[in-house]
């Protein structure tokens, strides 16, 4: 008798397109900025990419904020899907550097020389080890569920944390080691399957529908 091994998880991993922040080059954390008009275009673009490959998804999960919500919501109304809200997947809470530009942070707040992964980020936002932690979590949280294909749309710092997850890799001292480039709208794949505890990673920074991506 033939054993029935467990379907692999499809996970795609989606940074949400061009916000006013990062157009005003601000560091965002969860401070709450909606997408450009470029924002809106990368969006639609990626769903009208993904219409003509007949990509399909069972679930789509996002961040609640604006720009994963406007980025989610694009894509649900081009390939018929529903979103669900989870704020695991929400940006870094960076504390008191939230929606500041990136001179505003140099100039009105002193930087150690050294910094350790256990240190908060702006006074008393999450440091990477806490945002590797809340990484860990909302992946945890997506393995509990059934295996099925899965859209997520969420943010830079976090989706670079959960491939530091997948991967094995701890979050090392004074900002150093790898990182994980996602564009605006860019993407990675992934599969999990659960009966070997294996990952296959099939794509990173995938944003051939929109070039320019940074």
């Amino acid at each position: 008798m033939n054993e029935i091994r467990p379907q692999p998880f499809y996970i795609t991993l989606l940074r949400h397109g061009e916000s006013v922040g990062n157009a005003e080059a601000r560091w965002q954390g969860q401070s709450d900025f909606p997408l450009t008009d470029t924002g809106r275009a990368q969006a639609r673009a990626l769903a009208e990419r993904w219409q003509k490959e007949n990509v399909k998804f069972d679930y789509l999960i996002s961040s609640p904020l604006q720009r994963t919500k406007e980025t989610a919501e694009i894509i649900a109304s081009a390939l018929n899907l529903n979103v669900e809200f989870d704020s695991l997947w929400l940006e870094r809470d960076n504390g008191d550097f939230a929606g500041l530009t990136a001179h505003e942070v140099r100039q009105n707040f002193q930087h150690p020389l050294f910094s350790t992964p256990y240190d908060p980020v702006g006074r008393d936002g999450e440091g990477d080890w806490e945002l590797f932690l809340r990484a860990g979590q909302a992946l945890h949280s997506l393995l509990k569920r059934e295996p099925a294909r899965y859209l997520i749309v969420s943010h830079g710092g976090l989706l670079n944390q959960v491939m530091h997850a997948v991967m094995g890799i701890a979050p090392q001292a004074n900002n150093a080691g790898t990182r994980f480039r996602f564009g605006n709208t860019a993407f990675a794949q992934l599969m999990y399957y659960p009966h070997q505890h294996r990952w296959a990673i099939d794509k990173l920074n995938d944003h051939a529908h929109w070039i320019d991506t940074d």
